[in-house]
């Protein structure tokens, strides 16, 4: 059985906005932990060219079809919401057909900021990408302050 992996992190703050809209965590092209199959690169597969921090940066492209293991860590800095919302998404920005999300959780605020881990299992394709989105309830913009990330594809 093969193993393919990505994962990315985010180390800066990502502001998101205090719309009640769910937006694309966006990840850096540099600083990857691992992404030995390419599966987080400028130049897609579908022939566009991205830049950190445009949406598509925010996008792992499976590099083979498979069951895939998608797991994300997000930290919150304080806001004014008293809950906070992520999902995984494939086609998040409607590419491929159109954004199907599963696995989407909301947490109600504990006082300080808002840590959080998921996992979840599905089933993967290079033509459809796929992304991890967040939104808050509160009335002003809230950082992510640390994201991760990631996607192990079993063949």
């Amino acid at each position: 059985m093969a193993v393919h992996v990505c994962s990315l992190i985010l180390n800066s703050p990502q502001s998101i906005p205090g719309d009640g809209a769910y937006h694309l965590i966006r990840f850096p092209y540099a600083g990857e932990s691992a992404d030995g199959h390419g599966m987080h690169q400028p130049d897609q597969p579908d022939g566009a060219t991205s830049r950190f921090p445009d949406p598509r940066s925010g996008l792992i492209w499976p590099s083979t079809a498979g069951w895939g293991e998608v797991k994300a860590l997000l930290y919150w800095a304080a806001g004014d919401y008293t809950e906070v919302r992520d999902r995984f998404v494939r086609d998040p920005l409607g590419i491929a057909g159109g954004a199907d999300s599963t696995c989407t959780e909301d947490h109600r605020a504990t006082p300080g900021g808002q840590y959080r881990a998921k996992a979840w299992g599905v089933f993967v394709d290079p033509g459809t990408p796929l992304g991890v989105m967040v939104r808050h309830n509160g009335s002003s913009a809230v950082d992510v302050t640390h994201a991760q990330f990631k996607l192990a594809i079993f063949t």
